[in-house]
Parts: structure tokens; C-alpha cells; sequence
């Protein structure tokens, strides 16, 4: 994980709880732990969990989802500490959307995200100053998804952008659209150019900056040519799946449904019967008949979760590859590292506190207000390329 120079972070001071003790320890030993600071903290403590999340940890959670609904179901709620169950930029997001006096945990700092780290607020004001020499900047709106730090969403709330979820990204879309002719999209390339795509965008008018090739390893005619931009970022999980993964699970279980995260490779997305974010993965597992079968494409935890949950009304959930893939650094936030933070809590000690900088928390906020004012961020449909 990196940490930017837009959020204050507050660890352990030397009176806390030592972390190392606990690291020590079985899992199992945790829970009575947990469940006993849990208590003692009452409603001043709330405990978010994102589907990610390993289960020996999201069981504890108050709420569990996305990180925009947690964030926001955080600040609607009366509690004085936020511990996010979650990775860093969901922290930050929480302490952008909450309300004054409340403050965000998260129990391990290295729990970072991949892709939210592809894009560092150094290489994106270079690439815009490169937009600016060559004349594009004006007709360019910047977007960032949700996945990404506090300093970025800033960077988009301040040049007239705006945030989006995997859930509303078509809307966003079509919002920059009406107010320029290209999007630069940051910072997952593959949600850019699925959702592109589904709006009937051809590839050859999406363009990848690579931040790390001279002006992005793209010609001045091929920017000024492209109507989406693509930040060269992605998420280690999704992009793991491949198209021949789609064409083995048909193979060995005829009439399968197979539904992916929008996160997904476009070659892995234009196979699959529908696409969606987690919240949308699951509700089209919910309202499928019985006897359904689905092969889904994102994080392992939140399948086999979903496995275990409708298996009771017949149906059956398998990962899209059977090689397993989980989120490494959502896996960081061990039950160790929850009863660590929860007990130096009830001994009056706030450790890894998420803080995000005034000025950056007021653009990013801008960001994030712009996205409810587009539409709001859940129930939004996620469609198939090929079913718009």
C-alpha cells in the first residue's frame, strides 16, 4: 500500500496494546476478544465489512457491502469510531463522507489496494499537464472509480469531474459526456472500457495511458483521436480471470450462467450472460429460480460466501476458476489485527487513524456529492455489452 501525503495516519502510540502479542496468537483465540470489546464499546463503535473480507473477520461486522455503502451507512449512524474492515481507500472514503467527530480505523495499514495504488496523484497531475501542452485538457473530464485514494477523487472534484461505482459508471458516463468529448478515466482501464464499450464506444476510440511511457505511450493524433482515456491500472483479482475460463466452465456444466465483475478483462466480459458490481452479483443470484447454477467471476470469499448462502434454496455457486483467487491485501485485516484495535479502544486509544486532509477531503467530497446529484450510487443496473 502507499500512502499518500493527503492523509495523516495515526498508529499506535508506545502506550498501546503491542500489536506483535497478538500476531502471535491462533485466529480462534480472538473471538471471545472480540465479541467482549465489541460489547463493552456499545453503539460508540460501529464495524464495517467489506465482502471481501475473510470470514473469520466480516462475521463480526455490523453491516457488511460495498465500500461507498458502508461509508455512507457509517456517517448515517451515531457512532464516534468507524473500524473499516475493509482496505485503505474505503477508510479514507469513510472519513471523506462521515460526520464531524467521527474517526475512521482501519486495523491494518497495509491493507492497501493494487489498483488504487497504479494511479498516484503525482503521475495523474503530469499526465495532465500533458493533456494541457497538447491542447486537450478543455475538452476532457476526469472520473475516478471508487477504488481509488482520497487525493485522486480530489483531483477530479477539483478539475470538474466527478466519482463513480462499477454500479453507476454508465451514468457517469454519459454525464461527462455532455460536458466534454473525452473522458480520462482512472484507474482501472477495464471498467472504463466495458462500460465504454456498452455505450457503443469502439475500442479504437479508448486509448490506454501508461504512466510510466513518455506522453502516456500514445501519439498526440491517437489522444486527441480518443473519446475515453484509460488509465493503465487494474485489479489483481479480476484480471486473473481469462476468456478460456468462461469457455471451460460451459464445457463441463452445459447451461451455466456465468456473471462477472465489470472489473473483468473486456474479452472475459463480452463471454459472460451478465455483468455487475458485488451488490448486483448477488441480487442476480437472489432472484434466479431454483435449481440455478452460476459461475461468478470476482473474490473468492464473497463466492464461496454466496456458495454456503443459497445453497439452502438449490442453488449452486462455483468461482469462475477453480484455482481460487482472493484479495491479498483485504486478506491483511486478520482477527488478530481487529481485537488489537477494538481493545486499545475500550482502554481509550485510537490507533491507525484514517484521516484525510481539509482540503483534500472538501474536492473529493465535491467528487462524491456530483455522483449522487448524477444518480444515486446503488440498485443501478450493470448491463451486458451485447443486451444494451
Amino acid at each position: 500500500m502507499i500512502l499518500d501525503d493527503e492523509t495523516a495516519v495515526a498508529a499506535a502510540t508506545g502506550n498501546s496494546c503491542s500489536l506483535e502479542n497478538y500476531l502471535a496468537l491462533p485466529d480462534h483465540t480472538m473471538d471471545a476478544r472480540i465479541r467482549e470489546a465489541r460489547a463493552r464499546l456499545g453503539a460508540t463503535t460501529i464495524l464495517l465489512g467489506h465482502h471481501y473480507q475473510r470470514d473469520e473477520v466480516i462475521r463480526f461486522a455490523d453491516f457488511t457491502g460495498d465500500s461507498y455503502k458502508l461509508s455512507k451507512i457509517a456517517a448515517e449512524t451515531d457512532a464516534k469510531y468507524i473500524v473499516f474492515c475493509g482496505v485503505h481507500f474505503m477508510a479514507e472514503s469513510a472519513d471523506v463522507l462521515g460526520r464531524e467527530g467521527q474517526q475512521v480505523i482501519l486495523p491494518d495499514l497495509n491493507a492497501g489496494c493494487s489498483m488504487a495504488d497504479m494511479a498516484e496523484i503525482s503521475q495523474v497531475e503530469a499526465c495532465w499537464e500533458a493533456l494541457e501542452r497538447l491542447g486537450l485538457v478543455d475538452e476532457t473530464i476526469p472520473l475516478t472509480y471508487m477504488n481509488s485514494t482520497a487525493a485522486i477523487k480530489a483531483f477530479c472534484g477539483e478539475h470538474g469531474g466527478l466519482v463513480c461505482t462499477s454500479s453507476n459508471a454508465r451514468a457517469a458516463f454519459e454525464w461527462a459526456f455532455a460536458r466534454g468529448k473525452r473522458i480520462l478515466f482512472l484507474p482501472d482501464q477495464h471498467l472504463g472500457r466495458n462500460t465504454g464499450f456498452a455505450m457503443g464506444i469502439p475500442l479504437d476510440e479508448m486509448a490506454v495511458w501508461d504512466p510510466w511511457g513518455l506522453q502516456g505511450g500514445q501519439t498526440k493524433e491517437k489522444l486527441a483521436a480518443s473519446r475515453i482515456l484509460l488509465w493503465k491500472g487494474h485489479c489483481a483479482v479480476h484480471q486473473r480471470f481469462l476468456p478460456s475460463h468462461v469457455d471451460e466452465v460451459r464445457a463441463k456444466y452445459p447451461g451455466i450462467q456465468v456473471i462477472v465483475h465489470p472489473e473483468c478483462r473486456w474479452e472475459v466480459c463480452q463471454k459472460a450472460d451478465a455483468l455487475g458490481s458485488t451488490e448486483r452479483l448477488i441480487a442476480l443470484v437472489e432472484q434466479a429460480p431454483e435449481g440455478a447454477m452460476f459461475a461468478v467471476g470476482t473474490e473468492i470469499h464473497l463466492v464461496n460466501r454466496m456458495a454456503r448462502r443459497f445453497a439452502e434454496q438449490g442453488k449452486r455457486i462455483i468461482t469462475l476458476d477453480d484455482t481460487g483467487c482472493l484479495c491479498t491485501t483485504m486478506y491483511r485485516i486478520s482477527p488478530q489485527h481487529l481485537a488489537w484495535a477494538l481493545e486499545n479502544l475500550v482502554e481509550g486509544r485510537v490507533v491507525n487513524q484514517i484521516t484525510v486532509r481539509k482540503n483534500v477531503k472538501q474536492w473529493a467530497k465535491v467528487a462524491l456529492d456530483r455522483m449522487l446529484e448524477v444518480v444515486p450510487a446503488t440498485g443501478q443496473r450493470t448491463s451486458h455489452p451485447s443486451r444494451d
